[in-house]
């Protein structure tokens, strides 16, 4: 993709603007416990970042996935869903949303909005880890009628998750490694060697 590294720098500069990357002891949502963690539900409280991260996910959406190869957006909860609800907007291209659970009520679906047995879907969430959220929401649109071929998110934290996704023959498309923000910002004086490594260590774990 001819602007991917410009889309890396960018993103990187979002990043470290709104702090968004903090060293401690973090449970994240897969259970793993993470001595780093990268909040990216802070993105839309600031809007002049939250613009240009949708503008970002456009990008990688037109030039990796093309428009034209998928006809819906789903949202990813709970993180996922201002993303996708803007960037399906943007797109021009109807939205639906996964469920944690299915409901008990209504009409007692796992995913709301209109989905039409046969539509190619394109689940969108904010980064990835082991990859458990994306593939328990894939697993429903599947369930649903639903075609998915692709998943798209901003950050893929290199713990497993795109492997998890390949074995239910799902390409995932973003636009930053970890690895690579680290080295960015360590590169840009934003972070220590020290939290470099952090990183780097838990990439390889």
């Amino acid at each position: 993709m001819r602007n991917m590294e410009t889309l890396k720098q960018q993103l990187c500069k979002i990043l470290y603007k709104i702090g968004a990357l903090k060293f401690g002891t973090f449970k994240l949502t897969s259970g793993k416990i993470s001595p780093y963690y990268i909040d990216l539900r802070i993105i839309p409280s600031f809007p002049d970042a939250f613009h240009k991260i949708c503008s970002l996910y456009a990008e990688l959406i037109r030039d990796g996935v093309r428009v034209e190869n998928f006809q819906r957006i789903a949202g990813i909860p709970t993180a996922g869903l201002p993303f996708a609800s803007v960037v399906a907007y943007n797109l021009n291209k109807p939205f639906v949303y996964t469920r944690p659970t299915q409901r008990k009520h209504g009409r007692e679906r796992r995913v709301e909005g209109l989905l039409v047995s046969g539509d190619v879907v394109l689940p969108l969430d904010d980064l990835i880890t082991s990859g458990k959220s994306l593939v328990k929401a894939i697993s429903a649109i599947r369930a649903e009628g639903g075609i998915v071929n692709d998943a798209v998110v901003l950050i893929n934290r290199e713990e497993g998750g795109k492997e998890k996704l390949a074995k239910e023959n799902v390409d995932l498309h973003y636009v930053l490694n970890a690895s690579e923000a680290a080295n960015t910002l360590y590169d840009a004086g934003a972070i220590s060697r020290n939290e470099l490594n952090t990183i780097l260590k838990q990439r390889k774990e």
